[in-house]
């Protein structure tokens, strides 16, 4: 199976969706390197649907966890003293969830549960990277894969990363540490990007998403079920 790999979406639901069509479920295996809501104008959509994927594919789809999502657990559990997740766009998400009548602790369990990342011999995927500066996998490490914005160590293998958004819009490759950033800033009216590699790290092709308007520049954000339903049915016969 070859990989697509898919960088921040933060709420832009309809660009997610779009990308999505790019996906060869038989084929390729799908991760999702962190970081689906805040920012956006739909993260209880992005996060529903995403949510219904994994339930759909299992082991083909792997969601990791980023820092929003790891602001986004630590609120719901009442361990945000600093209302850190409000002031990082989880005021809107939860303004979201209201209009959307659902409630984001059906999540919860879930986000708890997503990997800090995903590896196999030669690609290892996660939301910041690792920097070599203290536990990787500490969740209040700074310099660890959930927040980290250092240059990376080369880990002899290819690094896939997104949380630090590039200013063009462009994915970035970085020879020195062997690594993708493919953040290329969804919510700020770019683009949401995939990455499509071969198992042993080879490059085939980005695809790159031009960010859908009202996804970050509207006020509606009414809930399309169908949209969502549709999208899963259509991979599952594919």
């Amino acid at each position: 199976m070859s990989l697509f790999i898919i960088g921040d979406v933060h709420g832009c639901f309809h660009s997610y969706l779009k990308l999505m069509d790019h996906w060869e479920p038989k084929t390729e295996t799908l991760i999702q390197l962190g970081d689906l809501v805040d920012r956006g104008n739909f993260s209880p959509l992005t996060l529903r649907l995403a949510f219904e994927i994994k339930k759909v594919f299992k082991n083909s789809v792997h969601f990791l966890k980023g820092n929003h999502e790891q602001m986004m657990i630590n609120y719901l559990q009442g361990e945000d003293h600093s209302d850190h997740w409000l002031n990082n766009g989880g005021k809107e998400t939860l303004e979201q969830f209201k209009k959307e009548n659902l409630n984001p602790e059906s999540y919860l369990g879930w986000l708890s549960s997503m990997p800090l990342f995903w590896e196999n011999k030669n690609v290892v995927v996660s939301h910041a990277g690792f920097s070599g500066i203290g536990s990787p996998l500490d969740l209040d490490n700074t310099d660890g894969v959930l927040w980290n914005r250092k240059s990376l160590v080369n880990l002899g293998k290819l690094q896939v990363i997104g949380h630090t958004p590039l200013v063009d819009g462009r994915p970035e490759f970085q020879s020195s540490s062997n690594s993708w950033n493919i953040d290329t800033g969804a919510y700020k009216g770019h683009c949401l990007t995939g990455i499509k590699l071969k198992k042993d790290g080879t490059f085939l092709e980005t695809i790159s998403i031009p960010t859908i308007t009202k996804d970050y520049n509207s006020t509606s954000s009414q809930f399309h079920t169908g949209l969502i339903k549709s999208s899963i049915e259509g991979k599952s016969r594919i």
